[in-house]
């Protein structure tokens, strides 16, 4: 018998959504190791943020590694008529299948866990995680948390192991055929009558009831992942789900904005998460006695305007380090100084004085509302332009005086900027902190066909 014992590094996120950043596979023919594979893997989705504090692995260092689809080849040879060996198998497995399933291949391995084999042959061990057990048993791990490091030490925990079971009869009672999930007939018929389109999909009870409402890219494919995973409110989905309707979008800030909205309006059971904002914390800026713009964090009001909102006041304080940082702005006018001294940046010589006024607050305001108008759109009158349902129609959402108004879908042949024009075909929408928060960062992040500045009537 060979193994295939690798290890696996990824995005993190969503069950089933998750992508491969970087894997390690030794194959190993039970005295040695014959072949091996290990490459970092762009996964084309983002990381999450204690993903990268955890691995050290980030957007940056994936840009130009290869594609799953670029090494799957190899993996397949490495793999091949062998039996997966991982520690906590189950989740390196699924993780390949789910994507060999996005290229239509059927990935279908047995699997060997060490963390079950480790309890069985070394029972009483008072960790069962792959670093503190190796440590426990002298077995060198470098790189941890890192694929190729993670592999080898799971290489010789693996040969330890074969030592401990002689006859290999553990082995072979702990080696599993994973099964493939089947979906009920009901299920498949409400997969087939979906769209592959994006935009927003509504899963309805036999009374016709909305149960959940979400948004996808594709959303054909995001209710095979409902109705595959095995996590309880997927199941309980499963168990109540009738019938599903749907709102093709074209695009996915269109399919946010609306998602937002209707889950706050219909109140679905399995969306108690999403039903209230979940922004508590905002930027806001004021005008100091000395002229100064002052950017602060603050509680979220929605009597205030906000340039942008967060989560928690971590992740505000860590945006606004970044923000003085790129833009070369005051830490103590950011608020991280109470002093009325000179904040740190300027003992360095990285603030240019604007807190000890040796800087006119024109110059240091000018680099402020740089910021301003890159992250923000209060008090800006603009429509942002982007693809429609179908080839010929464009998407709009639009803004009067910093406020989201709602959105809509034209033909090409519109003349949108005409004021009765754009009253006909938005559809109305409620302004909070939650569609502040997803035009925002919709806009820093991605590239939209183009935004209108109707103050100007100038397109970018």
């Amino acid at each position: 018998m060979e193994y295939a014992i690798l290890d696996i590094e990824t995005t993190g996120g969503k069950f089933n959504e998750e992508g491969i950043t970087e894997i390690a596979i030794y194959r190993f023919n039970g005295i040695k190791v014959v072949d091996q594979f290990a490459s970092l893997v762009n996964p084309e989705r983002p990381i999450q943020p204690f993903v990268v504090n955890l691995t050290g692995i980030n957007s940056e260092m994936l840009r130009n590694a290869p594609k799953f689809y670029e090494v799957a080849k190899r993996i397949i040879e490495m793999t091949e008529g062998a039996v997966l060996v991982a520690h906590n198998a189950n989740f390196d497995n699924r993780i390949l299948t789910t994507e060999f399933d996005r290229l239509g291949y059927n990935f279908d391995m047995e699997t060997l866990c060490t963390v079950e084999l480790a309890k069985k042959l070394i029972p009483d061990m008072p960790s069962y995680s792959l670093g503190k057990l190796v440590r426990s048993l002298g077995i060198p791990l470098s790189d941890r948390h890192r694929a190729q490091g993670d592999a080898k030490a799971t290489v010789e925990l693996f040969k330890l192991l074969l030592l401990k079971d002689e006859n290999r009869e553990i082995v072979k009672q702990l080696v599993k055929k994973e099964p493939k999930k089947q979906i009920n007939t009901k299920l498949l018929d409400i997969i087939k009558s979906s769209t592959s389109d994006t935009g927003v999909y509504y899963l309805h009870n036999e009374n016709g009831d909305i149960i959940y409402i979400g948004k996808s890219k594709n959303i054909k494919k995001r209710l095979t992942q409902h109705f595959t995973s095995d996590n309880r409110k997927s199941k309980q989905i499963q168990q109540e789900v009738s019938s599903v309707t749907f709102d093709k979008t074209g695009n996915d800030l269109v399919a946010q904005l609306l998602e937002s909205d209707q889950i706050k309006r219909h109140k679905p059971k399995f969306n108690r998460a999403l039903r209230k904002s979940i922004f508590n914390y905002q930027l806001g800026s004021i005008v100091d006695e000395d002229g100064y713009i002052n950017l602060k964090i603050e509680k979220a009001d929605s009597r205030k305007k906000a340039i942008t909102t967060f989560t928690s006041f971590q992740s505000a304080k860590n945006s606004l380090e970044g923000i003085i940082a790129k833009y070369g702005l005051c830490q103590r006018l950011g608020g991280f100084h109470k002093t009325e001294e000179a904040c740190f940046s300027y003992t360095i010589k990285e603030c240019n004085g604007a807190c000890v006024q040796e800087e006119a607050p024109e110059a240091y305001n000018e680099r402020v509302q740089v910021f301003l108008d890159e992250y923000s759109y209060a008090s800006k009158n603009m429509l942002v332009i982007d693809k429609g349902r179908d080839r010929d129609e464009r998407s709009v959402v639009l803004i009067e005086n910093g406020i989201f108004k709602g959105f809509g879908f034209y033909t090409l042949n519109h003349q949108i900027t005409q004021p009765e024009i754009l009253k006909s075909i938005i559809r109305p929408m409620k302004n909070n902190r939650d569609s502040q928060h997803i035009i925002q960062t919709y806009l820093k992040k991605r590239k939209v066909i183009k935004t209108i500045n109707l103050d100007t009537n100038t397109e970018s």
